[in-house]
């Protein structure tokens, strides 16, 4: 006896279980990782408009080079063209230096955190480490990256991967333990 097809069914869908579904395209895995590269974006340059330019740079390169992916992990290849993008305009700010007009009133503010004072310390304690080491921290620490794929990305040793993320984290915390440091004033 034949079965007639279930009107639930998918078209294509054949009802059996464990067939893989196709990998997800090219252009819906960038679209994934969009909040990860917004957050490092926001990392690198530590401005708002500053980063989504990168984020924006980062995502049409990846788009326009597509034939240049080997399969491989893509985000750590969308991580290195934002590292490198982020890095060559660094540099060509610094051949040509520059101050963009009314910069302070083009921020946009940002929501209000929780607890604004501790907010602040860290943004401060964040603010006194190396550029080398912030990226390292922000690589393995929020946006939870190996080593190997920080070392691949950043293209420096998995050991100096290492020894940055160590000392990033060593700094913030001296830093954090100094601004926690209350002092009270001897009774009369």
């Amino acid at each position: 006896m034949s079965q007639s097809p279930d009107p639930n069914d998918a078209p294509g869908d054949s009802g059996r279980e464990g067939i893989a579904s196709p990998p997800p395209s090219f252009d819906a895995q960038i679209l994934a990782l969009l909040p990860q590269l917004r957050r490092y974006s926001r990392s690198l340059t530590r401005s708002d408009a500053e980063s989504e330019d990168l984020l924006q740079d980062c995502v049409e390169k990846a788009l326009t080079h597509r034939s240049q992916w080997q399969g491989a992990n893509i985000r750590a290849w969308a991580y290195k063209i934002m590292t490198n993008l982020h890095l060559n305009a660094r540099r060509a700010i610094a051949r040509r230096p520059s101050v963009g007009i009314e910069e302070a009133e083009t921020v946009a503010a940002s929501a209000l955190p929780s607890d604004p004072l501790a907010r602040n310390r860290l943004v401060q304690a964040l603010e006194i480490l190396p550029k080398e080491a912030r990226a390292v921290l922000m690589l393995v620490a929020v946006e939870g990256h190996s080593y190997q794929e920080v070392a691949d990305m950043l293209a420096i040793p998995v050991g100096t991967v290492m020894s940055r993320l160590s000392r990033a984290r060593q700094m913030l915390r001296q830093k954090l333990q100094e601004e926690n440091v209350i002092h009270l004033r001897s009774p009369r």
